[in-house]
């Protein structure tokens, strides 16, 4: 690869062997070198393909102690395999770029409020929990130690990560929009309506890999939808209407036309949803 830049002794910026501009980080790969060099393989740690502003990029990473580039990036890749979830160079970048600014000012006694942590433990209780994993395993490899709240926006980075959003902003819009789905949800069943149930939860998993295919236009669409919805409609006419609802919000907020197959799996999780609220209220009324 060859070094188009010299940041520091430990990063530099190259065009690797598909003509690409990447990143490189490795202790003393930059040492004596220039421009126009070939990259030392062997001290290369890690490569961040980015698809723009790697320069700018460069520049933010060279500022960044190389233990400290190593230790977030392990965690957060660690969260997201446990998630399921790959892990694009911009991603990486973001987190370690974010998890350094919190460390400084953390370091500086200076405490971020995230009031959005009711949401995403409502939202997204898996991102919260690996992301909360994360601020202990950081905390304990380092003297600075992090906010509890720091975990909230590690769980946006690891939402992000798993819809494919670009940023964490849009990843927020997604989360939001989540949310009002299931605000139509409770207005729909009312107290009967639990938000951490397992039917609920599913419910919150199939709207993300909704958004994924949503952005790339790869909705679900096997021929059969329309005739499927016909029959789901009949059979559970509440679930229906109540899908009906979340369809034409999906479609005003996300400016697309929201397929039959895509309408037809949600009438299945609303129904699902229903049968759960009908199993619980005998219970509940034994209770009283």
């Amino acid at each position: 690869m060859e070094i188009l830049r010299v940041f520091n002794n430990n990063v530099v910026l190259a065009r690797d062997e598909l003509g690409r501009e990447v990143v490189l980080t490795g202790r003393g790969l930059g040492f004596q070198c220039k421009p126009g060099q070939d990259a030392d393989n062997s001290r290369v740690a890690r490569r961040y393909v980015l698809a723009q502003n790697a320069e700018s990029v460069g520049e933010v990473m060279a500022a960044i102690p190389l233990e400290r580039i190593a230790l977030i990036e392990r965690t957060f890749r660690a969260a997201a395999r446990d998630l399921g979830t790959t892990v694009p160079s911009s991603t990486i970048v973001a987190v370690v770029d974010h998890v350094n600014q919190a460390m400084e000012r953390a370091a500086a006694g200076i405490v971020m409020d995230y009031p959005l942590r009711a949401e995403a433990a409502h939202l997204h209780p898996e991102e919260l929990r690996l992301a909360e994993r994360m601020v202990t395993e950081l905390n304990h490899a380092q003297e600075v130690q992090l906010p509890d709240g720091e975990a909230v926006a590690l769980a946006l980075h690891l939402f992000a990560a798993a819809v494919g959003a670009p940023s964490t902003r849009e990843a927020a819009r997604q989360s939001k929009l989540i949310g009002q789905v299931m605000g139509i949800l409770e207005a729909a069943y009312g107290d009967d309506f639990r938000p951490d149930s397992i039917d609920a939860a599913r419910f919150a998993v199939h709207l993300r890999y909704f958004l994924v295919r949503a952005r790339t236009g790869e909705q679900l669409d096997d021929g059969t939808g329309t005739a499927i919805a016909e029959s789901l409609r009949t059979r559970y006419p509440g679930a229906y209407r109540v899908a009906v609802r979340v369809k034409e919000l999906l479609e005003m907020r996300l400016g697309i036309a929201v397929r039959d197959d895509e309408t037809a799996y949600l009438t299945m999780h609303v129904a699902r949803l229903e049968a759960g609220i009908d199993r619980a209220r005998p219970q509940a009324d034994q209770g009283l």
